[in-house]
């Protein structure tokens, strides 16, 4: 009997420890398996045009999916921070030397060196087309010893490590550049998630880069699916088929739960352009007398159905340091009246609200007095017109700090005598002092009250009138912690984003 119980004893205990085993067996099985669904699944607006090529404006994806990553980052204020350069000294007016950040993999397993980060920006030097935060920038790149590079320009550039912020100069690993030209992502990057398939213009799928040099991502990995339909994605995000939304319409924002929705400021800015060089607003009074018929809170209630902000000048709240920077506008001439004066508005069709303010602007202006005509067309059909001056008035939405964080080029793009895009045909020597000034300063405060400087003296010509800046509304599920919410849209998954399902 005795003997009986001890093997009874002994099957018991075998019993217990296999049933204990199974469970542990069970919850490991489950953890694995909770760690293997949390992946993030996020809708993006475009599909890449160039195979998600950095030198190109695919380059923006892959920074918004932290797979490719550059020398500098930029913080809320656009002003330069280490990124994997650690720290950087100007060593001359056209010279930089920056230091490379050491036990950095990329996502081969190649480590990254100084040769490499030659290799990578002089491959943008050397595209074609250059990426758009090269342009007008001669910039050549050479190793100084084993950590550390030296960039060199060809004129004074106080904003070199702005423009090393830019996605397009990601750093990539070798086997990434080929010799046409093309630079291929996948496997490619150092950042926390590693790019491991793409599928044409259909979707991605990246996987977490264990080897990174930073904190470890808490996600599993990122499904993107791009979506262009502005309806599909705002379905993807109410069925639930979706965890991120990149720029769900304002059409669709009544049918989603209101604690999915989060409005982004952008630094985009609708402006009317006011023609200065000839017809009827080559007079300041009449330019002034535009201005004042301007009902922005018209056109923000009504066009954009609340969903913007009405412009206090040409840089909005995306750039949180402009407002407390501002002074009143001095020296303004006073309106004139306008009676009957016949002007062209144009604008075109392929940002759909830019049409519905032409129809309300139009309004205000002739209730003003003005006689109105306008002229709406695709932008490829209108741009070579608008940019010769053949329109009185024009209507444009126009980002106002390009790739390099910072907004004097577009300034000098827009405003000065020589500028590129200078639809207002502006010439006034007070506003190329001002930008020349601004330009001239590195990065920080008096940099950026010299910009505000700058833009008083823009629009006490009258030559722009800012009507409201842009919001980007992003779709988030309930489940989805920590997505960034960028107004540069340069990041949106992070390794800190993470899936808590008790939200659901």
């Amino acid at each position: 009997m005795l003997r009986r119980a001890v093997y009874l004893s002994l099957g018991a205990l075998s019993l217990a420890l296999l049933t204990g085993c199974q469970k542990e067996d069970a919850t490991e099985e489950a953890s694995g398996a909770k760690a293997a669904d949390d992946r993030v699944r996020v809708a993006m607006l475009q599909p890449p045009r160039s195979g998600l090529n950095p030198l190109t404006d695919d380059a923006f994806k892959l920074s918004r999916w932290r797979t490719a990553e550059t020398l500098i980052r930029l913080n809320d204020d656009g002003d330069p921070q280490p990124f994997l350069a650690t720290e950087w000294t100007q060593l001359d007016d056209r010279t930089w030397r920056f230091e490379i950040r050491d036990n950095v993999t990329f996502h081969d397993g190649t480590p990254l060196t100084a040769s490499q980060v030659v290799r990578a920006l002089t491959a943008a030097t050397n595209a074609v087309p250059r990426p758009r935060i090269l342009d007008g920038v001669n910039m050549t790149i050479e190793a100084d010893g084993d950590s550390a590079v030296r960039v060199r320009t060809e004129t004074p550039d106080p904003l070199v490590p702005n423009r090393l912020s830019s996605p397009q100069l990601a750093i990539m690993a070798a086997k990434a550049y080929g010799e046409d030209g093309r630079v291929n992502p996948i496997e490619a990057g150092t950042g926390p998630f590693v790019l491991k398939e793409i599928n044409g213009t259909q979707s991605a799928t990246l996987d977490r880069y264990d080897d990174y040099w930073g904190e470890r991502a808490e996600l599993a990995g990122i499904d993107a699916d791009y979506v262009p339909d502005g309806t599909a994605r705002a379905a993807a995000l109410r069925t639930g088929t979706a965890d991120v939304v990149e720029a769900v319409p304002v059409s669709q924002v009544a049918l989603i739960d209101p604690e999915r929705v989060h409005e982004v400021p952008m630094p985009r800015t609708n402006t009317l352009y006011l023609n200065t060089d000839h017809g009827v607003f080559s007079d300041p009074a009449m330019r002034a007398a535009a201005r004042e018929a301007l009902d922005r809170a018209a056109i923000v209630r009504t066009v954009y159905e609340g969903r913007a902000d009405e412009a206090k000048g040409l840089l909005g709240p995306a750039l949180a340091w402009a407002d407390g920077l501002r002074s009143p506008i001095e020296g303004r001439p006073e309106a004139a009246d306008p009676a009957g004066a016949s002007i062209t508005l144009g604008t075109f069709t392929d940002r759909a609200e830019l049409p519905e303010v032409a129809v309300l602007l139009e309004q205000q202006l002739e209730a003003a007095g003005f006689d109105v005509r306008q002229e709406v067309r695709q932008y490829a059909h209108i741009e070579s017109d608008m940019l010769a001056g053949q329109f009185d008035a024009f209507i444009l939405s126009r980002a106002t700090m390009l790739d390099s964080g910072d907004p004097v080029a577009y300034m000098y793009s827009d405003f000065a005598c020589e500028g590129s895009f200078n639809i207002a045909q502006l010439c006034d020597p007070e506003v190329d002092r001002a930008i020349s000034h601004a330009a001239d300063l590195p990065t920080g405060p008096e940099r950026r009250q010299a910009i505000i400087e700058a833009e008083a003296a823009i629009l006490s010509t009258d030559a722009a009138v800012p009507m409201l800046h842009e919001r980007v509304i992003q779709g988030e599920s309930r489940r989805v912690q920590d997505a960034v919410r960028d107004p540069r849209e340069r990041e949106l998954i992070t390794e800190h984003t993470h899936l808590d399902d008790t939200t659901r």
